[in-house]
């Protein structure tokens, strides 16, 4: 097949036919490899057949390139043609293409300029361009376009809006962009103002050539001083500012069409000089605090149009939302707020406060898209209160946030001294003294200006101005919270009692109001005095059952109502009766999936905090939602509806908080009936909506054939599920009526395809396999081992067992998903010694022990070359399967590395000693590294080895691994025998950590700035050496590991038959560390006799 076919092939990836697509897909793939390839697209992109066949072109070139720069294909090596021709191509091309070209020239400048810091013409080259393009030299028959020039430089500039050293606390302009700035950027900005001139003074509207030249040109400079400030640019910021100054005046929000191209233009412009505002302030600030008037003057004039929220589009919202936080910003700086806060009741009355205020299109978004209403109005994800956000993205929580900034702001000193000027400043991370010297800007202007607004009640209510500003009201009081956390409990007790609590008795319904009030007692669920937590809770349960009013939906006030139940909870507040919120919760919950996510997460909440105050009611509530939820189990069952979904993990949390609440005893406890029934309804209920969701639901009719699988959605919780179901076995009668050996035939299938794994939620399905092993050993399971062939139709394959599934599983964690092989590690000993392998089912182990070895070796490879806290679970891994089939693991070693087995062997010698900083430290894996090396010191005896350093190693490490397991377990009878006489001292030990405690926080410092550099900077070193690994949880690191049988096996008696069977080639035919002789001698005394030598 040759070139010129390629076209063709361009028009077929085209199809609607994804089997064309494919085949042309993979013909192009071939034809790839030909070093003329990437001209030929070139080629097209500029004279193409059509402008499908152009973009697809382009599509193509941009992801050969991603694939092959810096890789090993036919253009790894850029040349300097290629470059060349890319450059032509991207100055001639259309819109379209040009929006796909220019991605092939970011991989190629991130590469070639930016790492290598070559390519040394293409920034003159590209300053000439620009220069003698069509709207900036006004050549009438000029070759290259400007937009596409300046779409070529925005690209080039792209990479230095971030640090490229994270190794450097304090990096310096990189010479590439000092470069751009010095030959492209500064003679750009005389050519910027005269567009800016020509932009405004274009009568009636707006054109957009212009406007998309301004808006390329304000995104090159933002991206070029977000992170750093090139000294040529440096003075020429003021001149630039003014312009853009103009141009955010020039927004006219009344006249503006965001459907028209230019107006659309002109408002994406003005975000970005707020955006360049924002930087200016926060990162360069030396320059920015000569501007700051302007900028404030500026920015306040936007800001006031917060008054017409109810009309402005989302561009013109997201430009007013933006005022709001340069001003907040601003704030932030000791100039700015001496320059915005004496405009603070101004600011307020005019611009926050109407913000705020309800409008038509509050009620048309409740109506319309409540989601949409509560993203915007009822931010639950809201978080910290601060100057320094930029991803606010509305008008609303852009100005609640502003009003917790002032609010936080300290007012003008109560009592008059010499240093008042001084007071004014606001440093970071300075403490205020005298605290009775200064009020919160919150005390003095904000509460009062809030209280002039009349609460809503009986007697006003249908006045709508009434309800529309208190609206705006609770809003602000929402935003507040920083402010009423520094008041004293009796200020926010008043607050509540008297601005907020009385909404909810009003006899007319008020959804929007109580929607409101619900949201702002939940940003204050962290703050509120003890006392009025039983009146708040009261209030947001009758809000939580408010039903709908006609056909106005009141999900708005049921959601933000569960939103601030939830927080009352976290903050330790306990009902007084739970049973009457689990029964508005678990009623509420039916049909409407947007409902049903909030109600679900609300009743996790309830029972995880309400521990054994809810556990009595859970088999009833179990059972009640495992009806719905099945119900609602789709006959296609991928992917699950939000229902299934959330109610799998509400069921998680419940079984999780039912067995923490069992009591250790359950015989031995005031009403064991309770208990056991309960479990055995819950294990029932589990049971029976798991076969409804593996296997009833996919079930083919009778006569009809089905490829249906079963779901693997919400694998973790249903292993949840079934590890609750498999603990709930007492009988091998409970064990068929169950069906467990059914559900964990399904489960293993699922397990070893699953894929979709994450940090912390693959927790159950580790455990579950350890919960299968154990049933397994009390009651033999089917299919555990093997399993029969299919029934006919089915072909005659055998099917994976039980076992087969779990190994492929835990096998493909250890491989390929770091954050996993620590758990997976674990159950690799659970796997091969808890069971009893007969003599039928060898092959099984034997192919799990191949599996894991494989697995483990391939990934500690990776890793080997700096010591770290992964080498141990994988090395103990393949000791595991060594002292099942040494023979097996040796070839498997060897097989792609010749001294594979000499590589693992010293490298388990080495954690078993004290140089590894991460070595052994539970006394299951000394007894696994102890039992492996003495069967290693075996396997080398016997191949003659007796002169080896490998072989010295090993009996050093074996001799300091066993003093370390009778070091533990004599601190472990020592700390049996001192737990009893520490028990009396608990409470005197608590008191004195709390004081320890408030000391250390009245003591603890903020961490500057040049602190939090220097510290990520010297991770940054220790990732690229490799000191740094990607290792799991911290929390799996001294886990103990289950050896089964092997646990009963005598160390001591392993090491002294060593010693006695080859004591003169282990000992006096080596030079072994005197100090660790010594050692083992005063741990070991009865070996003295063998080292007379080192006496």
């Amino acid at each position: 097949m040759e070139l010129p076919q390629i076209p063709q092939l361009l028009n077929e990836t085209l199809s609607p036919d994804g089997n064309v697509v494919r085949t042309a897909t993979e013909s192009l793939d071939r034809l790839s490899l030909h070093p003329d390839f990437p001209f030929y697209l070139l080629s097209i992109t500029t004279g193409g057949q059509n402008p499908g066949q152009r973009v697809a072109a382009a599509t193509y070139l941009k992801n050969f390139t991603r694939r092959n720069v810096d890789g090993s294909g036919p253009i790894s090596e850029i040349s300097s043609e290629l470059k060349n021709q890319l450059m032509r191509a991207l100055l001639k091309v259309e819109p379209a293409v040009l929006k796909v070209l220019v991605e092939v020239l970011r991989v190629i400048v991130a590469s070639v300029f930016v790492k290598e810091n070559s390519w040394p013409e293409l920034v003159p080259e590209l300053a000439s361009v620009i220069q003698n393009s069509n709207l900036i030299s006004g050549a009438a028959n000029c070759e290259w376009n400007t937009i596409n020039a300046l779409t070529v430089l925005q690209a080039l500039i792209r990479p230095f809006q971030y640090f490229l050293n994270p190794k450097v606390p304090k990096e310096p302009v990189p010479p590439q962009l000092e470069l751009i700035a010095k030959e492209i950027l500064v003679p750009l900005l005389a050519a910027f103002h005269h567009f800016v001139e020509k932009a405004l003074t274009v009568h009636g509207g707006t054109e957009a050539e212009i406007e998309r030249i301004l808006l390329i040109v304000c995104k090159c400079i933002y991206l070029a001083v977000r992170s750093h400030m090139p000294s040529a640019l440096a003075p020429l910021l003021p001149s630039f500012c003014c312009d853009l100054f103009r141009i955010l005046g020039s927004l006219n929000f009344d006249h503006m069409d965001p459907m028209r191209e230019g107006d659309l233009l002109r408002l994406k412009t003005g975000k970005r000089s707020l955006l360049i505002f924002c930087t200016l302030v926060t990162r360069h600030r030396k320059l920015s605090d000569k501007l700051m008037p302007d900028i404030i003057n500026c920015v306040l004039k936007i800001a006031m149009h917060s008054t017409k929220i109810a009309k402005l589009d989302f561009p013109s919202e997201r430009v007013v939302s933006l005022a709001f936080d340069v001003i907040s910003h601003v704030l932030e700086t000791g100039p700015g707020w001496r320059l915005v806060s004496p405009k603070f009741s101004f600011l307020l009355e005019s611009a926050i406060f109407p913000a705020l205020v309800m409008n038509e299109k509050d009620v048309s978004e409740w109506e319309e898209d409540m989601e949409e209403y509560i993203r915007k109005n009822l931010p639950f994800d809201m978080e910290e209160i601060s100057g320094w956000r930029e991803d606010l993205f509305t008008v609303r929580k852009s100005a609640i946030n502003l009003l917790g900034v002032i609010s936080m702001s300290k007012g003008p000193p109560v009592v008059a001294s010499n240093s008042s000027s001084a007071l004014s400043k606001r440093k970071k991370g300075e403490k205020i003294r005298g605290k009775d010297q200064r009020c919160f800007m919150g005390e003095l202007l904000v509460i009062p200006f809030l209280s002039k607004f009349p609460i809503p009640s009986d007697t006003n209510v249908l006045e709508t101005k009434i309800i529309n500003d208190y609206y705006g009201v609770l809003l602000a009081y929402g935003g507040l919270q920083d402010f009423l956390r520094e008041q004293k409990p009796g200020y926010l007790s008043t607050l509540v009692c008297n601005r907020v609590l009385p909404l909810y008795g009003v006899s007319v319904s008020l959804p929007y109001l109580v929607a409101n009030a619900n949201w702002v007692l939940g940003e204050l669920a962290s703050c509120l005095p003890e006392e009025m937590s039983a009146d708040v809770y009261s209030s947001l349960l009758k809000a939580l059952a408010m039903p709908d009013i006609g056909d106005v939906s009141c999900y708005p006030v049921r959601a933000s109502a569960a939103g601030a139940i939830a927080g009352l909870l976290e903050n330790d507040y306990l009902p007084p009766q739970w049973l009457p919120l689990l029964q508005v919760v678990v009623g509420g919950i039916g049909d409407e999936d947007q409902e049903n996510s909030v109600l679900f997460q609300l009743l996790s909440t309830v029972v995880e905090t309400g521990n054994e105050n809810v556990a009595v009611h859970l088999p009833y509530i179990v059972s009640s939602l495992v009806g719905q939820i099945s119900n609602s189990i789709p006959p296609d069952p991928e992917p699950w509806p939000q229902m299934v979904d959330r109610g799998f993990a509400a069921l998680a949390v419940m079984g999780q908080s039912w067995e923490e609440s069992m009591p250790e005893e359950v015989e031995e406890c005031e009403s064991p009936e309770t208990w056991l029934s309960g479990q055995a309804t819950i294990a029932k209920a589990f049971s029976s909506l798991l076969q409804q969701a593996w296997i009833t639901a996919v079930q083919p009719m009778e006569g009809v054939s089905s490829d249906l699988q079963a779901a693997s959605s919400c694998i973790d919780d249903s292993s949840a599920l079934l590890r609750f179901v498999m603990r709930s076995v007492t009988t091998y009668n409970d064990l068929l009526e169950l069906k467990v050996s059914d559900l964990l035939v399904v489960w293993a299938e699922l397990i070893a395809n699953c894929h979709a794994w994450e940090e912390m939620e693959d927790l159950s399905m580790f455990e579950c396999v350890k919960e299968v092993v154990h049933l397994h050993r009390k009651f033999v399971l089917k299919d555990f081992f093997m399993r029969g062939l299919p029934s006919p139709p089915a072909p005659p394959v055998p099917q994976s067992s039980i076992i087969e599934g779990i190994g492929q599983f835990v096998s493909t964690a250890i491989a390929e998903y770091p954050s996993a092989t620590w758990r997976a590690s674990s159950c690799v000993h659970v796997l091969l010694h808890v069971p009893s392998y007969s003599s039928e089912v060898a092959s099984v182990k034997q192919s799990l022990v191949v599996a894991f070895s494989e697995a483990a070796f391939s990934r500690f490879m990776a890793i080997r070359s700096k010591p770290c806290s992964m080498w141990k679970p994988l090395l103990l891994t393949l000791s595991s399967c060594y002292l099942c089939y040494p023979d097996i693991v040796e070839r498997v070693l060897e097989k792609n590395e010749r001294t594979g087995f000499t590589i693992w062997a010293s490298a388990l010698g080495f954690i078993g000693t004290s140089s590894f900083e991460h070595g052994p430290s539970a006394e299951s894996e000394i007894q696994l590294i102890v039992m492996a090396l003495a069967k290693v010191i075996e396997r080398l005896l016997g191949q003659g080895n007796q002169d080896s350093d490998l072989l010295q190693g090993c009996f050093t490490s074996i001799m300091e691994a066993s003093i370390q397991l009778k070091e533990l377990q004599e601190e472990d009878d020592n700390e049996e025998a001192e737990d009893d006489e520490d028990a009396g001292d608990d409470d005197t030990d608590d008191s004195d950590d709390d004081d320890d405690d408030e000391d250390s926080e009245d003591g603890e410092c903020e961490e500057t700035e040049e602190q939090f550099l220097d510290r990520y900077a010297k991770a940054a070193v220790a990732l690229e050496n490799g000191t740094l690994v990607e290792e799991g949880d911290e929390e799996d690191l001294d886990q103990a590991i289950d050896l089964g049988d092997l646990e009963e096996i005598d160390q001591k008696s392993i090491v002294l038959s060593l010693i006695q069977r080859y004591h003169q080639v282990l000992i006096q035919g080596q030079s072994l560390p005197s100090s660790i002789v010594s050692n083992f001698l005063d741990s070991f005394p009865e070996y003295t006799s063998f080292f007379r030598q080192y006496g």
